[in-house]
């Protein structure tokens, strides 16, 4: 049986618009840093796609959760009533992004980036802070949220992004992003339970990026 023809929308790239085979969406990513692409099943849903949104409305949107398989007497360990954040940085320093989704359900709550010369733990840091920040806002002081990151946690905890990458022009705005971080945790209460995932037990953490 023949497979179903897609369609590719791709928002950041070499090129961008919508390609009608997987060859042409390749050449537009292949080699170019954190590329935002997706498919679509047919052309009129890819044109709406790239007319009336970014790559962030619609990449994550229905991803399903990479939770492995896991034991009952496991599952019952995980705080599903949450919120699951994570980074991704191509290179060291390199690209950065983070983001925030619904930990039942994988649906994306925020995203930020990429910001250039940033690493993995100060993304882990400022989404951690960005989903404090987001949840004092709308009023949920007691919503856990989850990390994969110890080293960003205890950041947070200490209320200082300790990260010993160099400020440069380059990456001067992600320095100012981390500096408003650790001005809004010196000066609210953390009152959100922030808890480690399991990623041994329990697989990647429904926030990941799946770059790896």
């Amino acid at each position: 049986m023949a497979k179903k023809k897609k369609y590719y929308v791709v928002w950041q790239g070499n090129d961008t618009g919508v390609f009608d085979s997987w060859a042409k969406c390749q050449v537009q990513i292949k080699g170019y840093p954190n590329a935002k692409y997706k498919s679509f099943p047919t052309k009129e849903e890819a044109e709406q796609a790239y007319r009336s949104g970014t790559a962030a409305d619609f990449i994550g949107q229905n991803k399903k959760p990479t939770i492995k398989k896991i034991s009952a007497k496991a599952r019952e360990k995980i705080v599903w009533k949450s919120i699951a954040v994570d980074a991704a940085c191509s290179g060291n320093p390199g690209a950065l992004e983070y983001r925030g989704v619904d930990t039942k359900t994988s649906v994306e709550i925020f995203r930020q980036g990429p910001y250039k010369k940033g690493t993995n733990n100060i993304g882990e840091f400022l989404a951690l802070v960005h989903a404090l920040a987001l949840l004092k806002k709308e009023g949920k002081p007691d919503l856990p949220i989850y990390s994969d990151s110890r080293i960003a946690i205890g950041w947070v905890k200490k209320k200082r992004a300790n990260t010993s990458i160099k400020k440069t022009r380059t990456n001067a705005f992600l320095f100012q992003l981390m500096e408003r971080a650790e001005v809004w945790l010196n000066n609210n209460a953390v009152t959100n339970p922030i808890l480690k995932w399991e990623t041994k037990e329990w697989g990647e953490i429904p926030a990941d990026f799946g770059r790896k």
